[in-house]
């Protein structure tokens, strides 16, 4: 560390940026040259140590090697210089590159992939799925009415039928109209947006040690569950989808058992409601498994999965049988980037070569052992998707702030945790670091 972060290039930057763009969320600058591996370096040359990872979306360190060599790549180079509209014209490698990318690693029975551009878009296209689907099994027919196709230009039924996604409290989906009215993990996310009148249901709300606490949280699950039923038996609108994250990220890193997992889902199955799983920041190996809905043993696969951050790509995974009727239903322009997706093979050649999966369950053992031996409380993770709670949000902001000073780049979410984001090529090594600085910092 060679100044405060930010330090006065950072500020200097900032200051110029600031005429253009709002910078009052920004940490400090990054100088990505120079980063590498689980290192980030900034404007000033601080090099930290950063396990926040451009909020949790770098899956194999900075400068990746594998990365660099795609520029070598003569279809890459085409794909960099001629971006296909991909709805219309498909270069001729484009289902070589789904194959090589995210149809290999696809939930089972998902035979179905759509791109997107990010996370939001990714759910707000699932849950237009849903709709469609919905509407179609009440139509009963493909085909649509002239009442329908007048209709839905004025936003008005039939055609434009009032239907619910059902979300939960505290979760978080995205930042556009859909994804936003499904979202409730702060305020300052949706003040000022207008909604759709979509309903939410609780998210049990666990006390750790779990082992101390088995019957209150079983009790909070089966709560929970009760409410969802609840709601779509007496929804005055038909609940047509169900969105969850395997682990509420943005709203706390709030984590539910496999059993209430799979109890949702046959709820879901039992009133054929779509069940999505929004896998955009749990999803890519985090967690420990590709995907953090491997971990629930489902019978099957959920309806769709969504995703986006650590794959550097966008989109949602979804059973055939949720696919338009029509044409021109799940279109944009761009659909995706070719770009990203030799990107997504790339990450998946990385994991599958170097075992990522066993360390990220080893080391993400190893730093829930220690967390609660420097007396955190509510330590709760899965693989490196960890995190724990300081009393209060002042604590907590400045522990984040301390961290940063001290050569680690750590974020936070919910009212009070701080999450654990590494990459997950995160090592031993980097842990005690990792777990050394807090350590100093929280005795100061």
């Amino acid at each position: 560390m060679v100044s405060a972060v930010p330090g006065p290039k950072s500020k200097a930057i900032l200051q110029n940026l600031n005429k253009y763009q709002d910078t009052r969320s920004v940490f400090f600058v990054a100088d990505f040259e120079k980063s590498k591996g689980n290192y980030i370096v900034d404007a000033d040359g601080n090099t930290m140590l950063d396990v926040f990872a451009q909020i949790a979306s770098i899956p194999v360190g900075y400068n990746n090697p594998a990365f660099h060599a795609l520029s070598k790549n003569p279809a890459f180079q085409t794909a960099l210089a001629n971006r296909a509209a991909l709805g219309v014209n498909p270069n001729k490698d484009w289902v070589d590159q789904l194959e090589n990318s995210f149809m290999r690693v696809a939930p089972k029975g998902l035979d179905q992939v759509f791109t997107v551009m990010c996370g939001s878009c990714a759910n707000e296209n699932a849950f237009k799925t849903a709709f469609m689907y919905k509407a179609a099994k009440m139509r009963g027919s493909n085909e649509f009415s002239t009442e329908e196709l007048n209709s839905c230009m004025k936003n008005e039924a039939p055609g434009s039928p009032d239907m619910a996604i059902l979300s939960f409290t505290q979760a978080f989906h995205g930042r556009l109209f859909g994804s936003l009215t499904a979202t409730a993990s702060k305020a300052i996310h949706k003040v000022d947006i207008p909604a759709f009148n979509w309903p939410k249901a609780p998210f049990p709300q666990r006390k750790y040690p779990l082992a101390e606490n088995e019957e209150y949280n079983e009790q909070m699950e089966k709560e929970a569950l009760q409410a969802v039923e609840k709601i779509i038996k007496e929804s005055q609108k038909p609940i047509a989808g169900l969105v969850v994250e395997p682990i509420q990220s943005e709203g706390g890193d709030n984590h539910a058992s496999p059993k209430f997992f799979q109890e949702l889902q046959a709820i879901c199955k039992k009133h054929d409601v779509v069940f999505i799983v929004d896998e955009v920041q749990t999803g890519v190996g985090g967690t420990g498994t590709f995907w953090a809905h491997e971990a629930w043993n489902l019978p099957e696969s959920p309806d769709i999965v969504t995703f986006s951050k650590k794959f550097q790509a966008a989109g949602f995974f979804l059973n055939g049988r949720l696919r338009p009727t029509q044409p021109y239903r799940l279109y944009n322009t761009w659909m995706g980037d070719p770009v990203r997706a030799f990107q997504a093979a790339a990450i998946i050649n990385e994991i599958e070569s170097k075992d990522l999966l066993t360390n990220v369950k080893q080391i993400g053992a190893y730093v829930q052992e220690q967390l609660p031996t420097l007396g955190l409380e509510n330590v709760r993770g899965q693989g490196l998707f960890i995190a724990f709670d300081l009393p209060t949000a002042a604590q907590r902001d400045k522990f984040l702030v301390d961290m940063r000073q001290r050569g680690v780049n750590i974020g936070g979410c919910g009212d009070r945790a701080v999450r654990l984001r590494p990459m997950l090529t995160f090592q031993k090594h980097h842990a005690d670091i990792m777990l050394n600085t807090m350590n100093d910092v929280l005795k100061q």
